[in-house]
């Protein structure tokens, strides 16, 4: 096979398709490249169906190899495992464009492999690998219905930027990726800092433009390089068995599917579904029968709720288009938690769960991103029970992974900063029961729990998922769906915000494409639920608790000079370490002083904050070190420690009122003194001392007027003020 390249201008960027170099036993692959930033992808697929599937076996994986960006994988095995949480949400968005198009009753094994081959982090993969996935499919022999294009928008001040650096993503006010072909819009992922609806549309309308571009640089291609596809024709539903099955069960199925309980809907459709097969083939159908009129009963189900929503404007549940499911809110659901709140909206019910922790506790991330750590962690569990079935419990699925980090992408924007709120902060949204929209109901069950842990959040943030039946030209916009809904409906439209504005989107289609009168409408549905799910929310908690749960650690800030951190660090860590052991805290600091203390305790980590701050502050007169320990005597005093490194010296005169002979007769080395500063002089490098008594008083010795000591060593003016005393004595 020659070697082909084809390059689209997308932007202020080139991306360039190479083919017929690499990979070459694939049915299709493709090498795209960004700057410095390669992806290769390929795509691969089966002659012949999966015996007995009823759905599309596509499976897509990426590949980040450490290699690419220089890095040799951190642990013990030093090679790469799972994959990270970036590459399942990669494959996911890669997925999720390219999945609808394909023949109607395609049952073929199919796997895209995007490997990570380069990254100069500068240029982002995701992208590439959408547009790569398209690009193989188009030049392979697999029945492909694309191309697709996948482009990147931000917004960095008032500009919109195509294909921002991964720097600019993080400085910008929106992250949106949008994929579709050269008609439509098919697939959305975005997080965003309050965006209103207009900005999101106009970027839209840029995206495709830049879509276009994509999509003519891979059908360049496939002239070039691309293989004949392989004959498919689409499978249909027998006709005369849809008769048969509408005449056995089309009544009942009608009143059936109007059953408004969930779980009582499935029960009564299944046993239509059974006497349908009955009917038509007796007790001991063959299986490949007894699949046809299963296939043609779903068929019909599917044309009876379709028809009736967007003809008859009647929901399965009875609601009207724009009417959303009746909501409750609670929160302080679990005692022991340090925020808990629990959201229900018609039988979609989640739980969300918070945990505070030291920033020590922070995620790290070994990956091919520029971030290293993070401190807020969104995590969504939907076990089996929720949807009224039994399954194994494994870990997270990639639709767990993937609906965390849309909840997580959503209330980001709102979480106060590291300074303002030293923790990390860990969320998980228990789905108890699902019947539609459970990640947006974990965004408005996540909002809660913050609120009721006392975490200064800008603003609460609500979701709600809209959903589409297109038949022709005419469309209806479901607000707040629920599973018949998306799973029998075009589009699931996840929209998340504030009052303000935009904070996450999220777009799965099912049809070829949506246009951009239909994201308009959508988007303006999503705004009206979305403020009534916000206000809702509100009658339950309106504002940040003042104080936090008694069960959450207690971290106090505070703000020391860089050219302390030693004093409080001490050698070899004795002094931080001996603080967190004495106090029970954890002790934190950055290179530029900031110092955060962690402690279960909350008097005990204040202790430590103040013992910090004379540890590490400039000794000022008036200061007062009790507890100062003596580190040495001499004839003329006692020199004691007030911070590490740093001594005052307590005159003779100092010690009593009366007449002191000895030093060690009043203080040896080992005791502890509590002292204050009258005398502090930078240029000679002396702090003067005064002993206080029980009562806090300065002790001042009857022959020195003042408590005045001469200029002993090291300070205080004590040895000249001896001498007169003797001189006046004799």
């Amino acid at each position: 096979m020659a070697q082909e390249t084809v390059t689209a201008d997308v932007g202020d960027v080139a991306i360039t398709f190479e083919t017929g170099k690499l990979a070459k036993q694939a049915n299709g692959a493709v090498v795209v490249r960004s700057g410095d930033t390669m992806v290769l992808v390929t795509a691969t697929g089966s002659r012949s169906p999966r015996p007995g599937a009823d759905f599309f076996p596509l499976t897509v994986d990426v590949e980040e190899r450490m290699y690419a960006a220089g890095k040799i994988p951190g642990g013990f095995i030093k090679r790469e495992s799972r994959p990270s949480e970036k590459a399942t949400l990669t494959a996911r968005m890669t997925d999720r464009p390219i999945r609808p198009l394909w023949p109607k009753g395609y049952r073929n094994e199919t796997q895209i492999v995007s490997t990570i081959l380069s990254t100069d982090q500068v240029n982002a993969h995701d992208t590439l690998s959408i547009n790569g996935a398209s690009a193989a499919l188009m030049i392979s022999d697999l029945p492909f219905l694309g191309p697709i294009g996948a482009v990147r928008i931000g917004l960095i001040g008032d500009d919109f930027v195509v294909n921002p650096t991964l720097e600019e993503i993080e400085e910008g006010d929106l992250d949106l990726i949008v994929a579709g072909s050269k008609d439509a819009l098919s697939m959305v992922e975005a997080g965003a800092v309050e965006v209103d609806e207009e900005t999101i549309l106009q970027a839209f309308e840029i995206a495709h433009e830049e879509i276009i571009r994509l999509c003519d640089a891979q059908l360049e291609l496939q002239k070039k390089a691309g293989k004949p596809k392989w004959e498919f024709e689409a499978e249909e539903v027998d006709e005369k068995l849809l008769a048969k099955v509408e005449k056995a069960v089309g009544k009942d199925l009608s009143e059936a599917t109007r059953e408004q309980g969930k779980l009582e809907r499935r029960d009564k459709i299944a046993d239509l579904k059974a006497a349908a097969r009955e009917k038509i083939l007796g007790d001991e159908p063959e299986a490949e029968e007894a699949a046809a009129v299963g296939k043609a009963f779903d068929s019909l189900t599917k044309s009876i709720i379709r028809k009736r929503i967007a003809v008859d404007k009647e929901r399965p549940d009875g609601r009207g288009a724009t009417e959303i499911r009746p909501i409750e809110c609670d929160v302080s659901v679990t005692p022991r938690t340090h925020g808990s709140g629990l959201f229900t909206r018609g039988e979609t019910q989640v739980m969300t769960l918070l945990a505070l922790g030291t920033t020590r506790e922070a995620q790290r991330l070994d990956g091919l991103g520029i971030e290293t750590t993070k401190r807020y962690i969104h995590h969504y569990n939907f076990p089996p029970f929720s949807v009224g079935e039994t399954g194994f419990m494994r870990g997270p699925k990639r639709r767990d992974i993937g609906h965390g980090a849309l909840a997580e992408r959503a209330l980001l924007p709102m979480i106060p900063s590291e300074e303002e709120f030293p923790y990390t902060l860990r969320l998980v949204s228990e789905t108890l029961e699902s019947n539609g929209s459970s990640s947006m109901a974990s965004v408005c069950g996540s909002s809660l729990a913050l609120l009721d842990a006392g975490v200064k959040i800008e603003r609460p943030v609500g979701g709600v998922a809209m959903g589409l039946i297109k038949e022709g030209d005419e469309y209806v916009v479901l607000t707040d769906i629920q599973g018949d809904e998306d799973h029998l409906g075009d589009m699931d439209f996840k929209v998340a915000g504030t009052t303000e504005g935009i904070t996450a989107l999220q777009m799965d289609i099912k049809i070829t494409g949506v246009t951009m009168d239909i994201m308009r409408d959508a988007l303006a549905q999503a705004r009206e639920a979305r403020m009534f799910i916000l206000d809702t929310m509100g009658k339950t908690i309106d504002g940040p608790r003042e104080e936090m749960s008694a069960y959450a650690p207690r971290i106090s800030s505070i703000k020391i000079d860089p050219d302390r951190i030693g004093a409080l660090i001490g050698k070899g860590g004795e002094t931080i370490r001996g603080l967190e052991e004495d106090y029970a805290v954890e002790i934190s600091v950055d290179e530029e002083g900031h110092v955060n203390v962690y402690g279960a305790e909350g008097p005990k980590a204040d202790e430590a904050v103040e013992v910090i701050r004379s540890l590490t502050k400039d000794v000022e007169v008036g200061d007062t070190f009790n507890g100062a320990k003596v580190v040495k005597t001499t004839t003329f005093g006692a020199f004691v420690e007030l911070t590490k490194g740093t001594d005052g010296l307590l005159h003779i005169s100092n010690l009593s009122t009366g007449r002191v002979d000895k030093v060690e007769d009043i203080v040896s080395r080992g005791d502890t003194v509590n002292v204050r500063v009258f005398e502090v002089d930078k240029d000679r490098g002396r702090i003067g001392l005064r002993m206080l008594g029980e009562d806090g008083e300065e002790i001042v010795s009857e022959g020195a007027p003042n408590g005045d000591g001469g200029d002993g060593e090291g300070g205080g003016g004590g040895r000249r003020r001896r001498r007169r005393r003797l001189s006046t004595t004799e």
